[in-house]
């Protein structure tokens, strides 16, 4: 399947955008938006969710008020959270147009779709509340993000044919990881010839910030950053339409583009390179979080998880506790040891995190 209107592989995730004293920084957002966009790049993706409804509102502020509705594709998402029955997911629709200044989304995702979930959204009709939305003019394809198993996508698949395009995780971490499946996840886009759109391909950061070790390796055989490894292993498969990177700063963006502008496969040496460093990477068994920040939002003691675990996964590498993050981190939020077990956090996290264990071993660092 071609989407004409997408120029060049690599899109805008926004779920992590520049922060000023809270807020979205519109001129920094602005400046990274003109560069993408004079770069030839055109997609931009986001969610209700995401910053707790800033990111939509920003979108519409910095991007859709300043560039024709032709010069951009922008892709939005249906989350569980924002629906109860089939009522109410056209009026919740409507108000994200609103947010986003837009009269149609040029994709509508059924977001983070897994077993648990689909059986509400099948329940509230909410494909077929899609597919009509598309008739209508008021979307232009339909499709889903995906966060479970591959026999859980297959199945999906298979029941809703009205799907155009699946999101999923996929990274050389991940590609063989048993809970993640990003291997067999993309074989079954594939058997159902459902083009792929990539998140979390440098997971979150994590495959950024490297072990000494791991970026030898890859200085042995190039000169890019470790993002540029992880985001051409992504682009580098068959039918991947589309790699997001949430881009937080104009350096990441200018990173990202100069790889990207014109891309080229990794070759054999390169994809070599990655293989080895996904084995050390997977070795030192960090928290696998990408901070997509889910869990944050229902917490009831407030507890800042993902910025916990990073401090966490510090401690696991190098065994230096950097206290004064944590301090930093718990003047506003619960402490690790605030957690009451009330599993929340768990039952939203797209990486089927054993989180309140995990909260209890950073209790146990950083918390005495």
């Amino acid at each position: 399947m071609c989407f004409e209107n997408v120029k060049k592989k690599l899109g805008f995730g926004c779920m992590r955008l520049p922060m000023k004293n809270g807020e979205v920084d519109y001129g920094h957002f602005s400046k990274m938006i003109d560069r993408f966009i004079e770069d030839g790049f055109n997609y931009f993706d986001t969610a209700h969710g995401y910053l707790s409804g800033k990111s939509e509102t920003s979108i519409r502020e910095c991007l859709t008020k300043r560039y024709p509705r032709e010069s951009y594709v922008l892709t939005n998402k249906l989350t569980e959270n924002y629906f109860e029955s089939e009522a109410d997911i056209r009026p919740f629709f409507e108000s994200q147009l609103t947010a986003c200044g837009v009269d149609y989304f040029d994709f509508y995702l059924m977001h983070a779709q897994n077993a648990r979930n689909y059986k509400k959204y099948k329940a509230c009709s909410a494909y077929e509340t899609a597919l009509k939305l598309k008739n209508e003019g008021k979307v232009r394809h339909v499709g889903i993000s995906f966060h479970d198993k591959a026999d859980v996508l297959d199945m999906i698949l298979s029941e809703q044919p009205g799907i155009e395009v699946v999101q999923i995780q996929f990274n050389y971490f991940d590609y063989d990881d048993d809970g993640v499946q990003s291997r067999l996840c993309y074989e079954v886009c594939r058997k159902h010839g459902k083009p792929v759109i990539v998140m979390e391909p440098v997971k979150g950061g994590s495959l950024v910030n490297l072990p000494e070790n791991a970026e030898n390796i890859f200085s042995q055989v190039g000169t890019g950053s470790p993002a540029s490894f992880a985001i051409r292993f992504a682009a580098s498969f068959d039918g991947i339409m589309m790699v997001l990177s949430g881009m937080s700063n104009i350096d990441q963006m200018n990173d990202n583009l100069s790889f990207m502008k014109d891309f080229i496969p990794l070759s054999g040496a390169e994809t070599e390179a990655v293989r080895k460093v996904g084995e050390l990477f997977r070795a030192i068994k960090l928290v696998q979080c990408t901070s997509c920040r889910y869990c944050i939002e229902g917490c009831p003691k407030k507890i800042s998880i993902p910025d916990i675990f990073s401090c966490l996964n510090t401690y696991r590498r190098f065994k230096d506790k950097q206290s004064w993050r944590y301090r930093n981190i718990i003047k506003e939020h619960g402490k690790a040891s605030d957690c009451i077990k009330c599993g929340k956090c768990e039952k939203v996290c797209p990486q089927g995190l054993p989180i309140r264990e995990l909260l209890s071993e950073s209790a146990g660092v950083f918390d005495v």
